[in-house]
């Protein structure tokens, strides 16, 4: 079985902020800085979905093969922390940090992630990690299958052009046309599966980052957890 570990926190179930969103709207470095900011544990849920593409990669399955993903991924061992300063990912005792952020695992991953399977494992484990709280969980899928109780959703957006041109920055690539057509090719491959499609809660707070820099969204977000009492006291810590 897929097993995943991480450090716990006391806390009620209240202070557990849900970050959705699509690639490139600055989701990663928002959710650890306000996990920093609230002394919250942080969650990437991505790099979960990540570390098992990799190992289908590693194994030569088919990406599009769910039966076979599925039965890798059940007996992969999946360990992940959760200290916004200290992020590791090891799949089978191996550290993958770098190898899940390749291009072959950022292809491969959008239908690895929409096996039914993989998703029931993941979630299930995602859900162990938050446990009772005092962790900021970003994704595609937390404020509407992962965590509907979140004391705060939250629903990042930003242009198309603003997402592609972040995220060939974080790639270190000019070629902005590739980019956003790779953003736009999985944005409909996710938001259209069957199970846990990539969709805004319905009580989710959307914040455009287009023109907001990175301080900028995280004080929004920690305005909006305080309007809502979700402090550094709620985490346990």
């Amino acid at each position: 079985m897929c097993a995943v570990w991480a450090e716990q926190a006391g806390g009620d179930g209240r202070a557990v902020i849900a970050l959705d969103g699509p690639s490139g709207t600055g989701k990663s470095t928002v959710a650890r800085g306000l996990a920093r900011r609230l002394g919250f544990r942080y969650l990437d849920t991505g790099a979960m979905y990540r570390a098992v593409t990799w190992a289908v990669l590693r194994d030569g399955v088919d990406p599009d093969d769910v039966e076979a993903v599925t039965a890798l991924a059940t007996r992969t061992e999946l360990d992940i922390t959760t200290d916004p300063d200290d992020q590791h990912v090891l799949v089978d005792g191996r550290p993958v940090d770098a190898e899940i952020r390749s291009q072959a695992v950022t292809t491969a991953v959008s239908p690895v992630s929409a096996a039914p399977g993989v998703r029931r494992l993941l979630v299930a484990a995602q859900r162990d990690l938050i446990g009772s709280g005092g962790v900021v969980v970003e994704g595609r899928d937390i404020g509407t299958v992962v965590a509907p109780d979140a004391g705060l959703k939250v629903f990042l957006t930003a242009s198309a052009d603003a997402r592609a041109s972040r995220r060939s920055r974080q790639d270190g690539t000019d070629d902005h046309r590739s980019t956003a057509a790779d953003l736009d090719r999985r944005d409909t491959y996710d938001s259209s599966r069957a199970h846990s499609p990539l969709r805004a809660a319905d009580d989710a707070v959307h914040v455009d980052t287009t023109a907001m820099g990175v301080a900028e969204v995280i004080q929004r977000l920690v305005d909006l957890a305080g309007e809502r009492s979700i402090t550094r006291a709620d985490a346990g810590t």
